[in-house]
Formats: structure tokens, sequence, C-alpha cells
């Protein structure tokens, strides 16, 4: 068995047994009182695949659905970012999309995070409703000046902003691609492409291309400056924390820390720690799985 070392703070157990892990949970919420640290410990030592099969094993052990369980025993913050582990990635997705796009006003920032980091593969799997949905692969080398040129003419050298040309490019090419324009771009205009983008766009449409080309430029890094924005200021944006958290711990969260220490010189353990409180609290330090102070 060959288990593929990812760069995520979450790893597959080696000596899995759903079964026994499925006991394991059913023995913390029988009876009185609850053993959230049983709980925590175990979801977030398993990966995502590992706790779908302890789901299947309660369902067969115990003809009850483990996750309605959970939500009966648990509450709060804490409840969501349990439920949130349990959910298989796709689903967590779409959710995260759905809630995003109903109620009052769409809440954008979900949107773009998940349109602009995710592979256009994943993308497409999921709906295609993003430009991504055609994004290309690898680097097209003829392309490059034309691109970045393009991105000029369509911004800093016109009176009005060509919107289309902005989306059209940033949203059909690979990152490895769009990294070259960048480069491109920066010796044609003289800055950076994000300086163009808060210059010449507004609104939504701003957000969604500077969410683009920073996870061009890198996706932990992206990522990093999401959990810092949520961490800051008065009241922590638990939403955002426990969806990062979430869909990041099995893919690069060791990156997205060495960016958070990188970027903002003190680690996303201390930050975690220092604004979340409880159970809440203590799972997302075990997601994190380490303080890089």
């Amino acid at each position: 068995l060959v288990l593929e070392a990812g760069r995520g703070t979450v790893r597959a157990s080696v000596n899995f047994n759903a079964n026994q892990d499925a006991e394991t949970l059913y023995k913390a919420m029988k009876g009185l009182g609850t053993d959230e640290d049983s709980i925590m410990n175990l979801l977030t030592s398993r990966s995502n695949d590992q706790r779908q099969k302890i789901k299947a094993a309660y369902k067969t052990l115990h003809g009850k659905d483990l996750v309605s369980d959970l939500k009966g025993e648990l509450g709060g913050k804490f409840e969501s970012l349990i439920v949130g582990l349990m959910a298989p990635p796709i689903l967590y997705d779409v959710t995260s999309l759905r809630h995003a796009i109903k109620g009052a006003g769409t809440d954008e920032k979900v949107l773009v995070e998940i349109l602009s980091s995710r592979t256009p593969q994943y993308v497409q799997n999921r709906c295609a409703i993003s430009t991504q949905a055609s994004r290309q692969q690898g680097v097209q080398e003829g392309n490059i000046e034309a691109d970045a040129q393009a991105l000029f003419n369509a911004g800093e050298k016109k009176f009005g902003t060509d919107e289309e040309q902005f989306i059209t490019i940033l949203g059909n090419r690979s990152a490895a691609h769009l990294r070259k324009v960048f480069d491109a771009y920066m010796k044609l205009a003289g800055y950076e492409m994000e300086e163009s983008i808060q210059r010449e766009t507004s609104g939504s449409l701003r957000d969604l291309l500077l969410a683009v080309v920073k996870c061009a430029r890198s996706v932990p890094a992206y990522f990093a400056e999401t959990l810092f924005n949520s961490l800051k200021g008065a009241g922590t944006d638990d939403q955002t924390l426990i969806r990062v958290m979430v869909s990041r711990s099995e893919v690069d969260m060791l990156d997205i820390r060495a960016n958070y220490r990188r970027l903002f010189a003190c680690s996303l353990y201390s930050s975690i720690k220092g604004d979340t409180s409880g159970d809440y609290r203590k799972a997302l330090l075990l997601l994190c799985g380490g303080d890089d102070a």
C-alpha cells in the first residue's frame, strides 16, 4: 500500500479498522454526556475516505446515521466543523456553493474561493459555472507575450476596461502559463497584474480576478491570506475558518502554514489559539497540526 505523501496535516490512518472506529464513536456518544475529545481525536486522524467507511460501518452496526447522531450530540461551531469533516469533498464544496448562492445576497467570497483555487478538472466535475470550466492545461509558449499584451490593451492602455478580455485570459489559461504571462505583463506595464486589476475593475469581478491571479501564483499563499483575514479584527469569520481548515487539511495545510508564517510573522496555530475557544479550538488546532512559532 503506497500512500501518497501529500502536503496535508491529515493523513489516512495506517492500521485502519472501520468497525472499531464506529464503536469508539458510538461509545463516545452513548449514555450521559458526550466524549468530545474522543470524537475529534479520531476524526481528525482519519482521511475523508476513511470517514466515509466509518459512516457506513456505523450504519451497519447500529442502524443509525452517524452524522445525524453527531448533530444530535454536538452543538455550535464545533458541530459545524465535525459535520464538515464528515462530508465527502465534492459534496462539501457543492453545499458551500449552494449556501453561498441562496439566501439574502450572494456570498461571493465563497464562490470566488472555490472557483479560483480548485483544479480545472475538479471545478468541471462540480458544475461548469465559471470560465474555469474550459481551462487549458500546460503552458502555451507562443501565447505568453500575446496574452500579456492583450491584458495590457484591455486595461491600462485604454479608457474604460475590456472586462471580457480579462475574464477570457485569466479564466482559460493554466496556472503555470499565467505565471509566465504575469512576468511578461510586469515587463510590459511596469507593475504587477494585481495592481492593474485593483485599478481597472471593481466589486465582485475584481475579487474573482484577484483570487484567480493569487491562486495562479500560489494556492497555499492565497489560503494563508484567506485564513488571516478570517481571524483578524474584532470578530472571527468562523464559516470561512471552518471551510478552509476542513477543505485544505488533507491537501496543502503544511504549505499554508509555512506561507502564513512567512507572510504574517506569526504561526497559524497561535492565531487560531488566540481567536477561538473550547472544543472548537481544540479540533481546529488538531487540523492545523502543529505550531510554527
